[in-house]
C-alpha cells in the first residue's frame, strides 16, 4: 500500500521509537560483544606472555645454600668501589648429572670447574672484559662448608679445587680472595646448558686452520669454515690433547674465541629482531643454569643484560689472568705479579682494559706513549689507585673472532 506520492507510509510515532529502541539496543549488544570479545584476546596473550615469562624464570635454578654461605662470610668480602659496575663469575660445570651430561664420562663423585670466567661490566655499559682463570692456578682456599654439612680446612692447591670441595660459594670466595674484586653475581651452567645455547642461535661458526679429528672429545671437522652445532661446540671448547699444543693455555684461548664468535652470532640483528628466534634464545640462556638468588628470575637476567646490547663488538675483550708455570710444578701454574695485580687494580677500579693478540707471553705489554688515554678514565685520567698508564694485556676482542 502506498500513498499519494507512490511512498510506502512510514511508521507511526510509537512504530518510529520502537524500531529506533531496536536498533541501538542491537548496535549496543554488538559493540559489548565486541568489547568482550577483545578483552577476551587480551586476556588470553596475557595469560600466554604469564606462562611464557613463568616458564623462563622456571628454567633457572637459584643458589640458595651459596648466598647463605656468602652471608655468613660478608665482613671479609670485598667492598664494591665503583657504583653500577658488575662483576659476574661464570662457572662451567662438568657435572655428569642432569640430562644428557652421563655421556662425557663416569662420574667422579663431584663436580669441576671445567671453566670459570670473570666478567667485568663497566658501569657505563660501553665496555665488557672477561678474565679466564686456569683451573691448574695454584691459589689459596679457604675452609668451605661441603656438600654433606661438613666443613674443609684451608688449603693451597689447583683453583678448580674449590669448587669441588664446596662449590660456587667457595669458588667465589678464592676468586675474591685471589683478585680482591668483589663478585657480584655468579651463573653455573653445565655441558647440556652450554649445548642448548649454541642450537638456539642455530650454531656458530668459527675459522680453522687445520682439521681437527680428536676421539677424545668426539670431534672431527674440516679445515676452513665451519658452522658448528651444540654437540661439536661443546666437544671444540672442551678438547685439549688433540687441538694445539696440547696445553691448558690454548684451550682457554680457544674458548674465548669461540665465545667472541657467540657474542656476534647473537648480537646480530637476524636474533636479537626476531622473536621467533629469540624466544628459544631465552629459552636455552635460562636453561641448565643455576645463579645467585637475584638473578634466578627472567626479571633479574633481563636487568642484567638490557646494557650489553649496545656494547660494541671490539669493546668485549677476552684475555687471560698473567701467569706462568708453577714454580714446584711444571704442570701446575702461578700469578705472574705485579701484572697480575695491574689487571685487579683496574677491573676493581673499573677501568678499561686494553688487549692485544701480539702480545707475546701472558703478561702485559710495555706501556703505551705518554698522551695515548684509551685504556684511563673518559677524562684520560687513570683511577685512583690504577698505574697509568695503563699496561696492555694479551688479549683479543669478540670483533676478532668468527669468520667474515
Amino acid at each position: 500500500m502506498t500513498d499519494t506520492a507512490g511512498r510506502a507510509p512510514g511508521p507511526g510515532p510509537g512504530a518510529s521509537a520502537t524500531g529506533d529502541g531496536l536498533v541501538r539496543r542491537r548496535r549496543r549488544r554488538w559493540a559489548e560483544r565486541t568489547a568482550l570479545g577483545l578483552a577476551g584476546l587480551l586476556v588470553v596473550a596475557g595469560g600466554a606472555g604469564w606462562a611464557l615469562y613463568a616458564k623462563l624464570s622456571a628454567n633457572i635454578t637459584a643458589d640458595d645454600a651459596a648466598a647463605r654461605e656468602l652471608a655468613r662470610y660478608e665482613r671479609e668480602r670485598p667492598t664494591a668501589l665503583v657504583r653500577g659496575a658488575q662483576n659476574i663469575l661464570l662457572i662451567g660445570s662438568d657435572t655428569r648429572a642432569g640430562e644428557g651430561n652421563a655421556q662425557y664420562g663416569r662420574d667422579l663423585g663431584s663436580e669441576r670447574s671445567d671453566t670459570t670466567i670473570l666478567l667485568h661490566l663497566a658501569a657505563n655499559r660501553r665496555s665488557a672484559t672477561a678474565v679466564s682463570l686456569p683451573r691448574d692456578l695454584m691459589v689459596d682456599i679457604p675452609g668451605c662448608q661441603k656438600a654433606d654439612g661438613s666443613r674443609s680446612q684451608p688449603v693451597f692447591a689447583m683453583f678448580n679445587h674449590a669448587f669441588q670441595v664446596g662449590g660456587s660459594a667457595c669458588t667465589i670466595r678464592t676468586v675474591e680472595k685471589l683478585t680482591d674484586v668483589r663478585i657480584d653475581h655468579h651463573v653455573v651452567v653445565d655441558f647440556r646448558g652450554f649445548k642448548k645455547m649454541v642450537d638456539s642461535v642455530d650454531g656458530v661458526r668459527v675459522c680453522l686452520k687445520e682439521p681437527i679429528d680428536d676421539k677424545a672429545a668426539r670431534l672431527r671437522l674440516p679445515a676452513g669454515r665451519v658452522m658448528l652445532d651444540g654437540e661439536q661446540a661443546l666437544g671444540f671448547v672442551r678438547a685439549r690433547k688433540s687441538l694445539g699444543d696440547g696445553s691448558d693455555t690454548e684451550r682457554m684461548e680457544r674458548q674465548q674465541r669461540f665465545l667472541g664468535a657467540l657474542v656476534k652470532r647473537v648480537q646480530s640483528g637476524d636474533v636479537l629482531l626476531n622473536p621467533a628466534k629469540l624466544y628459544p634464545v631465552l629459552d636455552a640462556a635460562t636453561s641448565s643454569l643455576t645463579t645467585d638468588p637475584e638473578l634466578a628470575s627472567l626479571r633479574g637476567m633481563y636487568q642484567l643484560v638490557r646494557g650489553l646490547r649496545t656494547i660494541p663488538v671490539k669493546q668485549v675483550q677476552f684475555l687471560t689472568v698473567p701467569r706462568e708455570s708453577y714454580v714446584y710444578d711444571a704442570n701446575r701454574d702461578q700469578l705472574v705479579e705485579p701484572e697480575a695485580e695491574k689487571l685487579f687494580a683496574r677491573l676493581r677500579a673499573d677501568q678499561p682494559v686494553a688487549v692485544t693478540k701480539n702480545a707475546p707471553g701472558t703478561g702485559p705489554t710495555a706501556p703505551r706513549p705518554k698522551g695515548d688515554d684509551t685504556a684511563d678514565g673518559e677524562d684520560g685520567r687513570a683511577g685512583k689507585g690504577v698505574p697509568s698508564p695503563a699496561p696492555t694485556f694479551r688479549g683479543s676482542t669478540a670483533a676478532e673472532h668468527g669468520c667474515a
